[in-house]
Formats: structure tokens, sequence, C-alpha cells
């Protein structure tokens, strides 16, 4: 007899697991998946070539209609699921439909992050998150809109980078004093921004949003210190939440995420979750690497294997906007018990520095040349 298997969510982290699943226990799982976007499983990290007009919706596909229909897998599209009860382990999504289960899979995601600002509901106001943000950013880019893209880390660059290929005029406000903080140090963040701005994309790093303008829609950007910029489109893109409250309002045990052990159980046994609204061993992850990490393992908990548990390891980070070469991984803070090397050829915008502590490499950040990436990765790992 099979058991009931129910996946709320259908992005990339649910859809490596079930891969690996079918591979390993191909009879074991009655599969049953909720989504709450009307569409199949896509590449979410293809979202930028997307909207820079490189690839279309149809090249970044992962799992077709087909492959549902081959693994027996029953797929509601468009179908947000709005209560779990414990009790008799039923699901139920807002039209209505409930469906019980023997093993709960939750991958919700994120939500982005929302500026608690005045008019920040207006109409042009626009998030970076799923293929419906890209298509609205793509109509307002026909409109030849003026876009401000509040946040200067991955995405919001990734889209801003979007929006100048189709022809926007593009501005990003950045509240830090440089671009991708957190993953690049001061002074490859300063080439990336001289980069971009040679692109004809305007930043303004220490931006601190006071009010979006607009009556019936957008019509601007006002900041703390009186600059006004005018804008038809503002798209937020200053992070990410774990999208954890269909979790908290079962009951379940949440943290910042869903709080899962290392074979991603929740505190119910019969409630696995994973992807970006998980949290295992106190962090959450939205890089794609660590997430089909998690997926290999639950999936090996489904199947009843035994399999060692998920472990935190530094994942690279690089941006997907073509003709910028830029790799981060670890840590690179300043301090005294630090050594580091550093190579600056500015006539060619290639930077490179890498971080010691007891003469073992703990962060490396690569700009403008970034092939012996994996490199250096290799040796931090070997370090570790």
């Amino acid at each position: 007899m099979k058991r009931k298997l129910v996946i709320i969510g259908n992005g990339m982290a649910p859809g490596r697991m079930l891969e690996h699943l079918f591979e390993t226990a191909p009879d074991a799982f009655d599969v049953t998946i909720f989504n709450a976007e009307p569409r199949v499983n896509y590449d979410r990290i293809m979202l930028s070539p997307v909207l820079s007009g490189e690839k279309a919706y149809e090249d970044i596909i992962i799992h077709g209609d087909g492959w549902y229909v081959k693994h027996g897998v029953t797929l509601y599209k468009g179908h947000k699921i709005v209560r779990i009860d414990r009790a008799t382990k039923t699901v139920t999504s807002e039209h209505g439909e409930t469906v019980g289960y023997d093993a709960l899979v939750i991958a919700t995601g994120s939500n982005p992050f929302i500026l608690p600002v005045e008019g920040n509901s207006l109409p042009g106001v626009l998030t970076y998150r799923d293929l419906d943000d890209v298509n609205a950013m793509l109509l307002a880019a026909q409109a030849r809109a003026k876009a401000v893209v509040i946040g200067g880390g991955l995405l919001g660059l990734e889209a801003a980078a979007g929006l100048k290929e189709r022809g926007v005029d593009v501005t990003v406000l950045h509240i830090m004093p440089t671009l991708m903080e957190r993953q690049l140090d001061t002074a490859a963040g300063y080439l990336l921004q001289r980069e971009l701005e040679s692109r004809g994309i305007r930043v303004i790093c220490k931006a601190d949003t006071k009010r979006i303008l607009g009556d019936s829609r957008v019509t601007g950007v006002e900041l703390k210190d009186g600059t006004v910029i005018d804008a038809s489109l503002v798209v937020m893109a200053a992070g990410i939440r774990p999208n954890s409250l269909l979790a908290k309002d079962a009951g379940l045990t949440v943290n910042r995420g869903i709080v899962v052990d290392a074979h991603m159980r929740t505190s119910d046994p019969a409630v696995l979750a994973l992807g970006e609204c998980a949290e295992v061993g106190g962090q959450c992850y939205g890089l794609v690497a660590p997430l089909y990490e998690q997926a290999r393992i639950l999936a090996a908990t489904l199947a009843g294997q035994s399999v060692a548990g998920f472990v935190h390891a530094d994942t690279p980070t690089k941006l997907k906007v073509t003709g910028i070469n830029l790799f981060s991984i670890g840590d690179f803070a300043d301090g005294p018990d630090r050594e580091e090397i550093v190579l600056r050829d500015a006539s060619a915008g290639v930077y490179k520095r890498v971080i010691l502590k007891d003469n073992r490499i703990i962060g490396t950040v690569l700009y403008g040349e970034t092939s012996d990436g994996a490199w250096f990765n290799d040796l931090k790992k070997k370090a570790t």
C-alpha cells in the first residue's frame, strides 16, 4: 500500500527532492503537490535572463506537465494551502480542496520584504520573486517606464540589469555604503558600482527611502534627505523572509523559519520542511546549493534510508548579469588575526583578495576575473 505524500509548494527544492525520491523509492508514495502559482516547476534562478530577454519562460521549465503524468503526481496549480490540520492529517486549499497525508512536506519558500513606508502598496510597486513579477516588469518596460529598484543585493542588481537591457531608465537605491556588502568587500563593491554606472544604471548608496510618491499609482520615490527620483515602476528587492506562517498556524515550532533537524523533520514527525522556509541549525538558506542538499537528505529521510544530516557549508556567490564576473565565498571581514593577499589591476578592472587565518583560507573575493574561484573554494574546503 502506497503512503500518501503531500507537498505544499512546487519550487526548485521540492522538485529536486522528488527526483531523488523517484530514483530511490519510485513506488513508495502517492504524491500530491499544491502550487500557489498557476504553473509547473521552473528555474527561478533563470528569471534574470527571462527579464533581460536572453531566455523565454519555456526555456526555464524544469518539469513540464508530462513529467507529473509520467510519475503519477497530482498537481494542483493555483491552489494555495490555507490550513494544515495535524490532528486529522489533512491540508485544505483556498478553493476548498482537502487532501489527507501520511507524510507532509512544507516548501512554501519565502516572501519578499516590503519596506514599511508610505505608498508601498500603490499600483506600480512590484517585488521580484516569480514569473508574474517578471511579466509585470516586462509590461512596464514596453511602456518605457522609469524604474527605481530598492535594494543593491543580488536580486536587486539582477532586476536592474534586466530592466536596463529592455531599455528602461533605471536607478538603484541601496541603504548601505557599497553594493552587495554581504558578499563583497568595499573595493569590489565599488568596482561593481562603477561597472553598472558605465552601463547607464544610476546607483545611489546610503539611500534611505522615506516614502513612495503617487496618488492612484507610483510617480516617484522620496529619500530621507529630500531627494526625489521620478519613477513609474518601483521594484522592492530589499531581502526575503521565510514564509512560515502556515506552519506557525498549524502549531509547528517556528523561529525565523520552520525549525527542522538535520534530516529536515519538524517538531511533528509526520511533517518535514525544506527550502527557503526552513531553518536548520539556526540558519535559513536562500541559495540553491544548500537547498539541493536539503532536497537530497529529505528524499532519503522519506525513503527510510540512513543518511548523514545537513551540515552548513559556505556557498559561493555569483551575480547572473551578463558580462559581470564576481565570485565571493566565506568570511572577508577585517581582523587583527588575519592576513590578506590583494591583487589590483585597475586598468583591467580586476580585483582579487584572499583572506588567511592561521595559514588557512577563510574567504575569497574575486572581481573581473573569476576563473580560479573554484580552486580557491576547494582550498578553503580542504582547510576546514
